[in-house]
Order: C-alpha cells, then sequence, then structure tokens
C-alpha cells in the first residue's frame, strides 16, 4: 500500500514536471525557428595526449520540438499510469523505469555527438528490455531477449561508425558538411552504418520481428515506446545524419527497404486478431512510411509526419489499454463486440485516432500523410514505389475500418463488461487532452514548422487520388469485417490458401526465422562447423586454456598465501588503476 501511494504520488509530480518542461520546449522551439539559431554547447570530459572526448548539446529548432512532444506525450502516459498500474505492488519502480526511458530518448534528441548518441541508445535499449520483461513470464522473457538481440545490432553498428570517424579527428556530425559535399568515401559507409542502425531500431526489414513480440509490455511502455521513444529513435537518428548519404545510393536502398515494410506491415494488420498487436503493426507501417520518405529526401516532411504520429498512436494505445481493463484483460478482437453501446465516449475518441491515422480530413494524420502522397506525385519514382506508396495507404485504411467495426459492430462476445458508471476518470482525462491535439494538431504543427507551404502542382486526377484511396480502403475494410467468417473458413479448408494466409499473417515468416531459425540452424551450423575446423586447439589456447593457466595455476600456488582467484583479480585491478592515476598526472 505504501509502494502504491508513493508511486501515485510520484506519477503526479513526474507528469505535472514534463507538462511545464513541454511548455517550455515549445516556445523554445518557436522562437528558434523564427530566429533561425541554435545553441551548441560542448565540453572536455577525457583528455589523453593523442585523444580528447568531448560531450556535446545541440539545442535547434528541430530538438527543442522533439523535446517538447516527448515531453507532452510522457507526462500524459505517466499519469495514464497511476490509474492503469494502481493494482501494482511494485509501481515506484514502474515509474522510476518509465523515467528512465524518457530521460535516456532526451539525451538522444540533444546529442550531436556519436558518444553521447551511444550512451542514450544504450540507455534506451537497456532500459526497454527491463520494462518488456515487467511481467516475469516466459513470454516476456523471450520477447524481451529478441528485443535487446535485435538493437543490439544498433549498438555494434554505432561503435563501428565511432571508431571510422576517428579519421576526421571529432564524433560530431556537425563538422562534416564539407566532406559531405565532397562525397567522401568513409563518410558514405559510416551512412551505410548509421542506416543499419536506424533500421534495427525503427524495426525496419529484416528487423521487424521484435516490434510484436514488444507488445508484452504494459500498454503505457507500449504507448511511449510506438510513439515517442525507442521506434522513433532510430528515424531521429537518421534524420541528423540525411545530409551525409542523401547523395548517395543508399537512399535508394532506404526507400526501398521503406516501403517493402510499409506494405508488410499492412498486410499483416489485416489478417491479425489481437488489438495491441495491430496497433503495432500500423506503427511499423508508419515507420516505413518515415523511411521511405526520407529515402525520396523530404527530410522535413518526415519529421512533421513523426511528430504527428506521436500524438495520435500514443492515443491509440491508451484508448487499447482501457479496452483490454474493460474486457477483462482480454485482447482478441473476436471478444470485443458491442463497444460501442458500453463506452460510447471512448469509442468516440478511439474513431478520432484512428482516423487520423488513416489520413481522413482534416484530422491531424491527414496535413502529413497527404502532403507526403502529394510530393511522391510529384518526385521522380519508379511505377513500383509508386504502388506501393498508395496501395499501403490503402491498406492502412482497410484495418483501421475493420479494427473499428469489430469493436463497435455486432454484439457482446465476452461477459462482465464494466458498466458505464465504471469509468475511470482519470485515464479517460489525458485520453480526451490527447485527443484534443490530435483534433488540432496536424494544422498548428504545419504553421510551426513550415514558414512557407509546400507547392503542390499536380493534374485532378493525382489531387484526389488519396481520397480515391481512402475511399476504396475503407469499402474493402468493411467487406473485410462484413465476410471475415465464410473468408477464413475458406482459407483454412483450402491447404494452399492457409499457407498464403499464414505467410501475410506472420509478416513474411521474420519472427519465425529471428527466432527459431537463428537460434536452431545458423547457431548449432556455426558450432559444428568450427569444431571440424579447429578440432579444439581454441580452447587449450583460448579463453578456457588461458582461465586454467592463469587463474587455476595460480590460485593454488597463491593458496598457501590465503588468496582465492578472486583476491588476484581484486589485488591486479587496483594495481592497474593506480599505474593509470599516475600516467594521468
Amino acid at each position: 500500500m505504501k509502494n502504491s501511494v508513493l508511486g501515485s504520488n510520484c506519477c503526479m509530480l513526474i507528469s505535472f514536471s514534463l507538462f511545464f518542461f513541454s511548455f517550455l520546449m515549445f516556445m523554445l522551439g518557436s522562437n528558434f525557428i523564427i530566429l533561425c539559431s541554435s545553441i551548441y554547447i560542448s565540453w572536455e570530459i577525457i583528455n589523453l595526449n593523442s585523444l580528447s572526448v568531448e560531450m556535446s548539446l545541440l539545442l535547434d529548432w528541430m530538438s527543442l520540438y522533439f523535446l517538447g512532444l516527448v515531453s507532452l506525450i510522457s507526462g500524459l502516459v505517466i499519469n495514464y499510469s497511476g490509474s492503469y498500474m494502481a493494482g501494482e505492488k511494485s509501481l515506484f519502480r514502474f515509474i522510476c523505469l518509465v523515467f528512465l526511458f524518457v530521460m535516456s530518448m532526451f539525451f538522444l534528441i540533444v546529442s550531436p555527438n556519436l558518444i553521447s548518441i551511444l550512451l542514450g541508445w544504450d540507455g534506451l535499449g537497456l532500459v526497454s528490455y527491463a520494462l518488456v520483461i515487467y511481467y516475469q513470464n516466459v513470454k516476456s522473457y523471450n520477447a524481451g531477449m529478441v528485443t535487446a538481440l535485435s538493437n543490439r545490432i544498433g549498438d555494434v553498428m554505432i561503435l563501428i561508425s565511432i571508431g571510422w570517424m576517428m579519421n576526421f579527428g571529432s564524433w560530431s556530425f556537425l563538422y562534416y558538411l564539407e566532406w559531405c559535399m565532397s562525397g567522401d568515401y568513409i563518410l558514405v559507409w559510416v551512412s551505410f552504418l548509421i542506416i543499419v542502425a536506424g533500421m534495427t531500431s525503427s524495426a525496419q526489414i529484416p528487423f521487424s520481428s521484435w516490434l510484436p513480440l514488444a507488445m508484452a509490455a504494459p500498454t503505457p511502455v507500449s504507448a511511449l515506446v510506438h510513439s515517442s521513444t525507442l521506434v522513433t529513435a532510430g528515424v531521429y537518428l537518421m534524420i541528423r545524419f540525411s545530409y551525409i548519404f542523401n547523395s548517395s545510393i543508399f537512399s535508394s536502398f532506404l526507400f526501398i527497404v521503406g516501403s517493402l515494410t510499409m506494405f508488410m506491415a499492412g498486410l499483416g494488420a489485416n489478417f491479425e486478431w489481437d488489438l495491441k498487436k495491430i496497433i503495432a503493426l500500423s506503427t511499423l507501417s508508419q515507420l516505413g512510411l518515415m523511411m521511405s520518405t526520407l529515402g525520396m529526401g523530404f527530410v522535413d516532411l518526415c519529421f512533421f509526419h513523426l511528430l504527428i504520429h506521436a500524438l495520435f498512436k500514443a492515443m491509440l494505445f491508451m484508448c487499447a489499454g482501457y479496452i483490454i481493463h474493460v474486457v477483462k484483460d482480454n485482447q482478441d478482437l473476436r471478444y470485443m463486440g458491442g463497444l460501442g453501446s458500453h463506452l460510447p465516449l471512448l469509442m468516440v475518441v478511439f474513431n478520432i485516432a484512428n482516423m487520423s491515422l488513416s489520413g481522413l480530413p482534416f484530422l491531424a494524420g491527414f496535413y502529413s500523410k497527404d502532403l507526403i502522397l502529394e510530393m511522391c506525385s510529384m518526385s521522380m519514382m519508379n511505377l513500383v514505389g509508386y504502388f506501393l506508396f498508395y496501395f499501403s495507404t490503402g491498406l492502412t485504411i482497410m484495418y483501421s475500418i475493420r479494427l473499428f467495426m469489430m469493436m463497435i459492430g455486432g454484439t457482446v462476445n465476452l461477459s462482465g463488461y464494466h458498466v458505464v458508471g465504471d469509468l475511470d476518470f482519470l485515464m479517460m482525462k489525458n485520453i480526451v487532452i490527447l485527443g484534443a491535439f490530435v483534433l488540432v494538431g496536424g494544422n498548428f504543427m504545419s504553421w510551426m514548422l513550415f514558414s512557407l507551404p509546400y507547392c503542390v502542382e499536380l493534374n485532378f486526377l493525382y489531387k484526389v487520388m488519396s481520397l480515391i484511396v481512402i475511399g476504396l480502403g475503407g469499402l474493402m475494410g468493411y467487406n473485410l469485417w462484413s465476410f471475415s467468417e465464410m473468408i477464413f473458413v475458406n482459407f483454412y479448408l483450402n491447404f494452399k490458401s492457409y499457407i498464403l494466409f499464414y505467410f501475410l499473417g506472420s509478416m513474411w515468416f521474420l519472427p519465425f526465422i529471428s527466432g527459431y531459425v537463428v537460434n536452431n540452424l545458423v547457431l548449432c551450423m556455426g558450432y559444428y562447423s568450427i569444431k571440424l575446423l579447429d578440432m579444439g586447439w581454441s580452447e587449450s589456447i583460448g579463453g578456457q586454456g588461458l582461465f586454467n593457466v592463469f587463474v587455476v595455476s595460480i590460485s593454488s600456488l597463491f593458496e598457501k598465501f590465503q588468496l582465492n582467484a578472486y583476491s588476484l583479480f581484486l589485488v591486479v585491478f587496483i594495481y592497474m588503476w593506480i599505474l593509470m592515476i599516475f600516467y594521468l598526472i
């Protein structure tokens, strides 16, 4: 009880502090974008003879706006968590973990230096692992391990980039404009490493399997991860480094990967029954849209959609958490019929976020998605990329209509819904506040970010193409909901159709490849091939052999002096630090 009260008080204190900080950041960002100014702060933390490591902060309009948005969403989610996690004994520990998660994202946003970026990146990865395994069951442990290992690939790419950027004398990306103009060979490959790191964090193909698995975390964590923290960290990092790879072939590679991810996630969401996984796949689809937009060179549009997407995606997850409470902790859509008569206000707010995701005029998502699609029609791209863009947009509307109709249509499929009088005021208050931002945020942010509007000149057919896609996608989603039972029965009766259904609904077998194949095939093959090649000699002179020589033998030698191996390690460790301090002095 004491922990619960302490956690509730921490929720209120942290949320109000983040609200004030958000207002301050938006005000500073507006002034910075008007004055075209920025603040760069740097200080030295290590100075050796031939190497100095600096920590630096960059405050410009982009970092300030993103800080303000992350603060706003984090404050609402933490305040929402005070009611959502009210029955938890370890609520204080949960709030502390979420706060560390947000602070790691803050550190990543204001860091122009790869060293400090790595610290924020690792903070996000470690705390996300602790949050994914929060419920402490086998499913959570597996999901946390896949999440952590997938994001470690990004850590390795950033570490290699740090090593390569030592050729230029600094790890800050602000100093490389001249080298970017000259097309430096090393910087081109550094940009490829940054792209791979961003793909792992933003779950692009082939690293997409961890994103739905991370749904094992509590719903407030999902609202943070999928809106403004972990998955957007990769997009934000690539926006910062975009001028390095914009003129290289890797921008085309990024466009292809983003388009395929958007297409794959849209297909998978139409075959999914889990409420949180559908919203997670919609996040994956929107991340693919951001990546492909960045690959086309529209950096400002990518950042604009990043901000807008954070608003309605956090709102979708908060609504989903409330619905899961109502239906007795069930996430299956087939048990969620008739919610419109039980929770009319929640369904109205959920529909606002859903339609904003679909790009319905004139909600927040319309201002970014419609502009991206129109700029896509104006750009020089091939027919396949153009088809993937518009078809994936239609798939987004399709699963959004199917999701909403399955919850409000039909009859109650599960007994024991809470009555309307049990409406949780604290959770509903935060959802409605975020809904107000979703209603007016798109227009407001378009005024703040763009001093002049984009000039789009298209003929009538291309101009109404997005509206046609919205209409056709909505019609197909309604038909999929109406005839879903008959369609899925026919799929299961036909073996070939079942294989196709399983292929489309399982993200093109990526979770299978990431889990079972890697663990049981690749690692086993690597183990047996190494054993065939070395015949055991690496164990004799490798780590195990050195351990036997330097630990077992020396520990037996010092046994008469009452020193074991751990004491020996401690003595050597202390002597090494003493020598290093004398050397530095």
